[in-house]
C-alpha cells in the first residue's frame, strides 16, 4: 500500500477536528484532506439530514463543517450596569409559619464572605469556602438552627438603592434536599426576568444553608448562606449581568 493509499485509508476515520489539522501539514496532506467527499461523511455524521436535500449546499461541505463547528470564543462582557454597592438582598427563611431568619444583606457583605470558617465542619465544605471560585456567602453570626422534622422555606429579593426597585430571586422554596456529605441544605427557584428578555428561560437561582456537624440529627447549626446562580454565572460582572435583566418592579 502507498503513502497516498495510507492516508486516504486513515483520514476518514479522523474527526473534524484532527482532519482540519491535517490540512496544515503539507500540501499533499491538504489535498487529500480538503476532498469534499470526507467532510460531507463528516456532515452526515453531525447534521444527518442535511445531506438528505436534493440540492447540493451553495459551499463546499468542509466549509459547512467549518462553519457551524467552529468555537464559539468567549465573549468579553461590558461592564455591569449594576453595583453591588447599590444592591441589597432581603432574605427570610421560614418553619412552617415561624420565622426563623430575616436579614437585610448589603451587596459588598456578600461579596466578603466567610473568612474564617468554624470549627466541626468537613473537608469538602472548608475547601470549597477557602477555594479560589467566586462565592457570594453570608456569614450568619448568631447562628440559627433549622429543624429537620419540619418544612423550613426560604425568600430571597434583591433592591435596588438608586430607584428602590425590587426584584425576586427566590421565592418561597423549599430546602428539600440536604447533602450530609457537603454539609450543605439547597432550595432553588427559577429566575423570573424582564419581558424585554424573553429568550433567557430555565435559569436557576440555588440558596444553600451551609451548617456545622453538632453530632444532633434533629437540626441544622446554620453559619452561613450561599447564593449562587450554577453555571449561568460564574464571576461577579457576570452575576451583576443576570441581576440586571431580572423584572424589576
Amino acid at each position: 500500500m502507498s503513502y497516498v493509499e495510507i492516508l486516504k485509508a486513515v483520514f476518514p476515520l479522523l474527526e473534524g477536528a484532527d482532519l482540519a489539522s491535517c490540512v496544515a501539514v503539507c500540501k499533499q496532506w491538504r489535498d487529500i484532506a480538503q476532498d469534499d467527499y470526507l467532510w460531507k461523511c463528516l456532515c452526515a455524521k453531525r447534521w444527518p439530514s442535511i445531506c438528505k436535500r436534493p440540492n447540493p449546499p451553495t459551499v463546499t461541505y468542509y466549509k459547512l463543517y467549518q462553519t457551524f463547528y467552529k468555537h464559539q470564543r468567549q465573549q468579553t462582557l461590558l461592564p455591569p450596569r449594576l453595583s453591588f454597592d447599590n444592591l441589597e438582598f432581603f432574605i427570610d427563611i421560614w418553619t412552617r409559619d415561624k420565622l426563623i431568619f430575616s436579614e437585610v444583606v448589603s451587596g459588598p457583605v456578600l461579596q466578603t464572605g466567610i473568612k474564617c470558617p468554624p470549627p466541626r465542619i468537613c473537608d469538602r465544605l472548608g475547601f470549597h469556602l477557602e477555594g479560589p471560585d467566586y462565592k457570594m456567602i453570608l456569614p450568619v453570626e448568631p447562628r440559627f438552627k433549622a429543624p429537620l422534622g419540619e418544612t423550613v422555606s426560604v425568600s430571597v429579593l434583591v433592591g435596588r438603592k438608586d430607584n428602590n426597585k425590587v426584584a425576586c430571586i427566590i421565592n418561597k422554596s423549599v430546602f428539600d434536599y440536604i447533602d450530609r456529605t457537603a454539609y450543605r441544605a439547597m432550595a432553588f427557584d427559577y429566575l423570573g426576568f424582564s419581558p424585554a428578555h424573553p429568550f433567557v428561560p430555565g435559569i436557576r437561582a440555588w440558596i444553600s444553608l451551609l451548617f456545622v456537624d453538632d453530632k444532633n440529627d434533629s437540626v441544622l447549626d446554620v453559619f452561613g448562606i450561599e447564593i449562587d446562580f450554577c453555571d449561568a454565572a460564574k464571576s461577579r460582572d457576570e452575576v451583576l449581568w443576570l441581576l440586571d435583566i431580572l423584572d424589576w418592579k
